[in-house]
């Protein structure tokens, strides 16, 4: 097999002397050279675009202006860097936040500097994980990029709203990159096996394992395509000429799961998951969260239904579990997998381990049963609005007892329509907290009837 990281290689992949030989990872050999190779964010890419004109030059006398990548990981941050670079001709440094220091940064400013005073020539400087540097160590780039020693194309993960200084992103464009749709995982995946910078066609992929790779790429290009070349590298020790999903499985020691995302498999785990919960069997929850995960499925997807559960399932014997679940929701919002994993997974528990009670749920359905068949009644005169003129003649609110000048805050008062005076639609369980909500609501339906 061919050594992928050689250090004779030029930029195509290729060992020198040794022309097609591929040596570095597949990843990296099939970066696009030109925009229009680029897969997915056709948002980006379109005609008079930003990030097109900053490759073709149209952004005036003064040079390319500086831009902010913002997107998950593998959507493909590092590829328009080095499709910049190559469009204006300039000189391209690739740094990370995780292992550069100020010093790194100060020594490209100068270096860019010279090459511009000396040469003419533009330096693009990509800086990855840039919301890793403080607030002060992110100064250290604004002299290059206010006078245009460098064309500054800074990638993270996090918002940079948050994560990049103000004055850095007022001289920067901000560009939001999406992860890969299926579509686009699929063209790279058959593009890869095809393309001579790839694997040229020396095998083919199967329909299945085009599929799992997709799945299992969780629309990150890097991710796909490394998994490729592993179960490309599987079928070569066999001597074959077809990938297949096996070839695929002994790569990636990765179980194929039957989840289809529209069928009944989605419904089904779905279905197993949220009785799980409810069953409070926090085993099987998160086993069947593992699937759903594992499967691809949009973790939003799963905090909804989490949210969902928290107050159908767990309701008033746990009223804080709800809020774990938005918590957890608004998290999975924020983060993203792979890490949303870890905060759904802390939602899964609290709520499998948590009393249940349905009988929120369960009043809601009967008061609106009641509505639908229309015991509705008319709303009490002592109770109807009088802050308008000619209210008071029509007897509104008179008789009304203001419920803070009671003894205990409860005024003895019928609210309930005549129709449906004593009609009772929550009861509450002895489970968790509503057993003391049950103490509690017995006290208060005793004084408002006046027992």
């Amino acid at each position: 097999m061919a050594d992928l990281f050689s250090a004779d290689a030029d930029d195509d992949g290729v060992v020198a002397g040794q022309p097609g030989r591929p040596v570095a990872p597949l990843a990296v050999r099939m970066r696009p050279l030109v925009l229009d190779d680029v897969v997915g964010q056709g948002h980006l890419l379109s005609t008079g675009s930003p990030l097109r004109r900053l490759v073709e030059g149209g952004e005036g006398r003064a040079g390319p202006s500086s831009v902010v990548l913002w997107g998950p990981p593998g959507t493909g941050k590092t590829t328009p860097a080095h499709v910049v670079s190559r469009g204006t001709g300039g000189r391209f440094v690739e740094l990370s936040a995780i292992t550069a220091g100020v010093r790194d940064v100060r020594k490209v400013m100068d270096e860019a500097r010279d090459e511009r005073d000396l040469y003419r020539r533009t330096t693009v400087l990509f800086l990855d994980e840039t919301h890793r540097y403080t607030k002060a160590q992110q100064d250290t780039l604004l002299p290059g990029v206010e006078n245009r020693w460098v064309v500054l194309i800074a990638a993270t993960t996090e918002n940079p709203s948050f994560s990049v200084i103000a004055p850095l992103l007022s001289r920067s464009i901000v560009l939001t990159l999406k992860p890969l749709a299926d579509t686009d995982l699929q063209a790279l995946l058959t593009r890869a096996v095809e393309d001579p910078r790839g694997l040229a066609g020396e095998v083919s992929l199967g329909d299945d394992a085009l599929e799992h790779l997709v799945r299992v790429s969780g629309g990150d290009a890097r991710r796909a395509l490394t998994a490729l070349e592993a179960a490309a590298g599987a079928a070569a020790t066999e001597g074959a000429v077809v990938v297949t999903v096996e070839h695929a499985l002994a790569a990636l020691d990765i179980a194929v799961l039957r989840y289809d995302k529209d069928g009944d498999q989605h419904y089904d785990v779905a279905s197993a998951f949220i009785k799980s919960m409810r069953g409070s069997d926090v085993d099987a929850s998160l086993h069947y969260l593992a699937r759903m995960l594992e499967a691809g499925e949009d973790p939003r997807f799963i905090a909804r239904r989490i949210v969902i559960a928290a107050a159908e399932d767990v309701g008033m014997a746990d009223p804080s579990a709800l809020q774990t679940a938005v918590a957890a929701a608004q998290a999975v919002q924020l983060i993203g997998m792979p890490e949303a994993r870890i905060v759904l997974a802390e939602a899964v528990v609290h709520l499998a381990t948590a009393p249940k009670s349905n009988a929120a749920y369960l009043g809601i359905d009967a008061a609106i049963a009641d509505v639908r068949a229309g015991r509705a009644g008319t709303v009490p005169a002592h109770l109807r609005g009088a802050h308008y003129p000619g209210a008071s003649q029509l007897g509104h609110g008179q008789g009304y007892r203001y419920a803070h000048d009671e003894p205990h805050g409860v005024a003895e008062q019928q609210h309930l329509p005549d129709s449906l005076a004593g009609r009772e639609y929550y009861t509450p369980t002895d489970r968790g907290a509503e057993r003391d909500i049950g103490t509690r609501l017995e006290r208060l339906r005793r004084i408002l009837r006046g027992g």
